[in-house]
């Protein structure tokens, strides 16, 4: 008897945002598939789970570099299609949980393509979270929008020319993973007058969780991995 496939989205690092869907599942699967970098000394979405659920899980590793090689990465996301439909065959429930949402830039989404291309014959199934944006939106008590606005969510490693665009374009703006550029983006903001419509906020979901407007006073400062900007050109209700 064939097993199945679970791709599970945690939420953003509180376990109460576990969905029930996903509680539920997770009480009765047998491998954890966990992606994981040779930087990563624990998996995130793994400290969710177990504080959420009392149970003991085998768990499958899986690594993925951090490289922009798409050669690298093809490979390496064939081999974790290839190790999970392996395990399935042996008639076990796999779950492979990911932070936020398995379908929001995540790598579950490689791993989806490849189980539905070259192994077809079994199931797979996806499971929504809660996304990072939408849990630091209700952290600061404030809309991502209203009436007619519009939103764009990109990566801030994609770039302060593609940040600029979507500022010019969109009339709010979400940047995920802003640690890295962050020192560029307060410039950037500097530059076109939108300084005081920016809030950071780090690790929501998590006990150590915050936000600031003040977002000068960070630069040049270490910033956790879980960072994102939420720039909102009307200007915060409350903030």
């Amino acid at each position: 008897m064939k097993g199945k496939i679970y791709g599970i989205g945690v939420g953003p690092g509180d376990p109460e945002l576990l969905t029930i869907k996903a509680y539920r599942i997770l009480k009765h699967v047998d491998v954890l598939c966990i992606p994981k970098s040779k930087a990563e000394k624990d998996s995130l979405a793994l400290s969710i789970v177990a504080g959420a659920l009392n149970r003991e899980f085998e768990v499958m590793e899986l690594l993925f570099p951090m490289t922009h090689d798409k050669e690298v990465l093809e490979r390496h996301w064939d081999v974790a299609a290839d190790k999970m439909a392996d395990k399935a065959r042996e008639g076990k429930i796999l779950a492979f949980i990911t932070i936020g949402d398995p379908m929001f830039y995540s790598t579950y989404s490689y791993i989806l393509e490849r189980v539905k291309k070259n192994h077809s014959d079994l199931e797979i199934e996806t499971v929504p979270g809660v996304t990072a944006f939408a849990a630091c939106s209700s952290f600061i008590n404030e809309p991502l929008t209203e009436g007619d606005e519009k939103l764009a969510v990109i990566p801030a490693a994609y770039g302060i020319s593609a940040i600029r665009e979507a500022l010019e374009n969109y009339d709010n703006v979400v940047l995920m993973k802003v640690n890295r550029k962050y020192d560029e983006v307060v410039m950037l903001l500097k530059d076109m007058d939108l300084l005081d419509k920016a809030v950071y906020i780090s690790r929501c979901g998590y006990d150590d969780q915050y936000y600031t407007s003040d977002i000068e006073g960070l630069i040049g400062k270490d910033k956790d991995y879980m960072s994102v900007m939420i720039i909102r050109k009307a200007g915060w209700k409350s903030l």
